[in-house]
């Protein structure tokens, strides 16, 4: 019988490791490629909340009692040009003749655009509203809102400066400043009513937002704060660059500089006018957004622009601005959460006209029948008549045609 002795197992030593890490490995792999359990799946969050509908505004009668007494025009007439006073536009609204672009004889001005970024301004270094949050109404002061998701951000703003073809560089010209820009819109009638000589030669300045809309955005920031620092950025940011890169010199008289913009734009131009008016005198506003819309809240104007005929105009000595403004008939009513009955765009703008005419302003107030809110239509009948009574009293050279 064979006895193994201890050579043997020496022998026999290197083929048994050899084994053994043979079979670790091959153990180790099918370790490897064992499966595992499945990860349990991702939720992702849930969609947010879609924009509550805004209501749809009611049609209101001009002759509604506590709106201000105007005059009926014929259905697709404006009013004068030089007529102070309230008027009412007929249903049908069709574009003035000097809405059309390039007409015959007509010089066509030369429109430059620039963008600015926030990070160069030391006035607005930019915020936002978180996508598809809103407000919501203080619980223990209707007349606030409170905004939780505002936050700082950047942005990019659109500028397009009108140089109307009659202008001889390096002299000093009147210019007029639009909000919501650019406005191709207002290029075109300033190229027919400068050749007309229905209003001077002048430059127009049409400065894009810095995005977003209502509380808690820039635009909202920019245009319904009730201070004069919307102005102040455009005299320290704006105006030094269309005047260093396009080669002109815009007046210093605030007689000869205006404002005009549409819905918050348009409460912004009046701000402009009337924390400035040693910078602007004359404004022109479509849906002008006199209401409760300013955010943060300021205790000096808690009620926003809505102050301007609650306590501002009637309260202030009369001020050197010439204003015309129009609101449409289904303009904007409770365009939000806020329930404080300073939401009617109607009632704001019919309650301007009626302090403007007490403190003895030169302003004409248009009463749209048929007309949304900044109604494009409106505007296109409109606008051409809007400028030629804003720039009433201001020179224009030469006779007129």
């Amino acid at each position: 019988m064979f006895k193994p002795n201890r050579s043997f197992f020496f022998h026999l030593l290197p083929g048994i490791v050899c084994f053994l890490s043979l079979a670790t490995g091959a153990g180790s792999a099918l370790a490897q490629q064992t499966p595992t359990a499945p990860a349990p799946p991702i939720t992702p969050p849930p969609p947010a909340p879609p924009r509550p509908p805004r209501p749809t505004p009611p049609t209101r009668d001009p002759h509604t009692p506590g709106y201000v007494s105007a005059q009926e025009l014929p259905d697709g007439a404006n009013p004068p040009a030089y007529a102070d006073g309230n008027f009412i536009l007929g249903p049908t609204h069709n574009p003035a003749p000097e809405m059309t672009a390039q007409q015959e004889g007509v010089p066509q001005g030369t429109v430059y655009n620039f963008t600015m970024e926030s990070a160069d301004s030391k006035i607005y270094p930019g915020i936002a509203r978180e996508p598809n949050t809103f407000g919501t109404a203080d619980p223990t002061d209707p007349a606030k809102m409170i905004v939780t998701t505002s936050h700082p951000a950047p942005y990019t703003r659109k500028v397009a400066v009108y140089v109307p073809k009659q202008y001889v560089p390096g002299t000093v010209a009147p210019f007029i400043v639009g909000a919501d820009g650019p406005d191709q819109t207002l290029f075109t009638v300033l190229n027919n009513l400068i050749a007309e000589k229905r209003v001077p030669v002048m430059i127009a300045i049409s400065i894009g937002n810095g995005s977003g809309d209502a509380q808690g955005s820039e635009r909202g920031l920019e245009y319904d704060t009730m201070s004069g620092l919307y102005a102040e950025f455009v005299e320290k940011e704006v105006l030094p660059l269309v005047e260093k890169q396009y080669n002109v010199k815009l007046t210093k008289d605030p007689d000869g500089r205006a404002t005009m913009g549409g819905s918050s734009g348009g409460s912004c131009a009046l701000i402009m006018a009337w924390y400035h008016p040693e910078l602007y005198h004359r404004v022109l506003t479509y849906s002008g957004t006199y209401v409760n819309q300013q955010w943060p809240s300021n205790p000096e104007t808690p009620h926003g622009a809505w102050e301007f005929h609650e306590h501002l105009i009637p309260n202030t000595p009369r001020k050197p601005i010439r204003l015309w403004m129009e609101v449409g008939d289904r303009d904007n009513f409770n365009a939000n959460v806020m329930r404080d009955n300073m939401h009617d765009w109607v009632v704001a703008n019919e309650n301007m006209a009626k302090v403007l005419a007490a403190k003895g302003y030169h302003y004409q107030f248009v009463f749209a029948r048929n007309a949304g809110h900044t109604d494009r239509m409106v505007k296109q009948q409109t606008l051409p008549e809007a400028l030629e009574y804003v720039w009433q009293g201001y020179p224009i050279a030469g006779p007129k045609n």
